[in-house]
């Protein structure tokens, strides 16, 4: 599977473009539409993924849903496991930083898209319109149940491991 990164908005979240062959999934739109489209460039949209519906995640969403007329995989998903053509990933709800926070897990590629729930020696903020400290904890507590190799991918700055966060985050000690 390949990953590519796009920066979008003034926020600069993290849209990723993951892709086998020809197809391809979205992961968070973020604001600039035509910066993502560059980089789908002729490849066939499977789906989009929404970890968060915050603003910065989802700028692009609509245009994206007009042009490519695909599923889209959010927090109200009742399903907790998909698989789109190549692809086959876990959805894990983890609530803290918005009621309808998910990752999504790719076990066979090892790598977790976490959005705004887990950043590079941080995490997402608890203190915005449908934050929660006490779901947060525990959303914590499940990730550190998982394979400590997992490669994570935030909605913002830097990826990182979910071994590195274990020994140098403080909110997973």
């Amino acid at each position: 599977m390949k990953i590519e990164k796009v920066i979008t908005g003034y926020l600069e979240e993290n849209c990723y473009i993951i892709s086998y062959g020809n197809n391809v999934l979205v992961i968070d739109p973020g604001d600039d539409y035509t910066k993502i489209m560059e980089k789908i460039n002729n490849r066939k949209v499977l789906a989009i993924l929404i970890t968060h519906s915050h603003f910065d995640h989802i700028g692009a969403l609509s245009d994206l849903q007009k042009k490519y007329n695909c599923l889209v995989v959010d927090g109200t998903t009742n399903k907790n496991k998909l698989k789109i053509a190549d692809f086959e990933f876990t959805i894990i709800k983890n609530p803290g930083h918005s009621k309808d926070s998910i990752s999504f897990y790719f076990e066979k590629e090892n790598v977790m898209f976490v959005g705004d729930f887990i950043f590079k020696n941080s995490i997402g903020r608890c203190d915005l319109e449908g934050g929660n400290l006490i779901d947060m904890k525990k959303s914590l507590n499940n990730l550190k149940k998982f394979n400590k190799n997992i490669i994570l991918y935030p909605g913002h700055g830097d990826m990182t491991s979910l071994d590195y966060e274990k020994k140098y985050n403080v909110y997973l000690q």
